[in-house]
């Protein structure tokens, strides 16, 4: 029995990743992940069955290829960094208010939070936790001495996210006093989502480990549904995002996630602090990061 299941859960595992591979690279042939994953293939071609049967994967003669208009499709991080730019930014700047000195910081992967480690370069004192290489290279190519960054290792996805169990592993003893998190989509009924099946459970670890957890996003994610979800709205602390937002959009999350944060867009060049410690868009003051609609 034990075997057994045992058995499962390395299969599990294993068709995890080859979604992970197929992804990536638009296809696979059986020889190439009988070679990437040391298995049979009489193995691999069951595993392809199975990812078949629950529309992850389409078979073709020796291998298989990613389904079209696959909730799984991800652009690479340079193709998705110029996209929505001036609101990323925006949400940015004002995530940004949320970060004290002395604070310990998680960042996933994903442009929106690599976009927040940008307008963190200046705040001194702190501890910064992250699976994305690109976050890591930000503060990496703006040194202080104060600053402590912590790099997660794990298989490496299009967006330059390390995920999967060494990721969470190194994750596991963290803490941190808010953990920011992009999201590939965000809707009524999915929550938050990502095209990376191992993406949404580093992102859960994330999540675990921080006292807080603030949802980073533009609007135009709002109704995309990724293949695998990472957080119900009610598991989120805040979610930061653009004043693009529908009308009906901001009545189901403002009744849903903890505070909901929407910033004016695009006056990021504008943006100024007070001595109060808010930012100020479009003449528009965000609300303060210790007001909460609810806890």
């Amino acid at each position: 029995m034990l075997n057994s299941v045992k058995k499962m859960m390395i299969a599990v595992e294993r068709r995890a990743r080859i979604t992970e591979h197929i992804s990536a690279h638009g296809a696979a042939s059986v020889s190439d992940l009988v070679a990437l994953f040391g298995v049979s293939d009489m193995t691999i071609r069951r595993d392809l069955d199975a990812l078949a049967a629950e529309g992850t994967a389409v078979k073709v003669h020796g291998g298989a290829i990613v389904p079209a208009g696959r909730r799984a499709a991800e652009p690479g991080f340079d193709a998705k960094l110029a996209q929505m730019r001036a609101q990323k930014l925006a949400v940015a700047t004002a995530a940004a208010v949320m970060v004290q000195p002395r604070m310990s910081v998680g960042l996933s992967g994903g442009t929106t939070a690599a976009a927040v480690a940008e307008m963190l370069l200046s705040v001194p004192q702190l501890t910064v936790v992250t699976n994305s290489v690109r976050v890591s290279d930000q503060f990496q190519s703006h040194p202080r001495p104060d600053r402590t960054v912590i790099l997660t290792g794990g298989i490496r996805t299009p967006s330059d996210a390390l995920v999967g169990p060494v990721a969470e592993a190194a994750l596991r003893n963290l803490h941190t006093d808010i953990a920011f998190i992009g999201a590939h989509g965000i809707s009524e009924h999915a929550g938050c989502t990502t095209p990376q099946v191992l993406e949404a459970s580093t992102n859960r670890a994330l999540m675990a480990v921080a006292e807080k957890t603030a949802v980073v996003s533009d609007s135009s994610k709002w109704g995309v549904v990724g293949v695998v979800g990472f957080a119900d709205l009610e598991e989120i602390d805040a979610l930061i995002i653009d004043s693009g937002l529908p009308s009906h959009a901001q009545r189901e999350l403002n009744d849903r996630v903890g505070r909901l944060q929407m910033v004016d867009c695009p006056p990021v060049a504008e943006a100024s602090t007070d001595s109060g410690g808010e930012v100020h868009q479009s003449g528009r003051a965000t609300e303060p990061p210790s007001e909460r609609k609810r806890v």
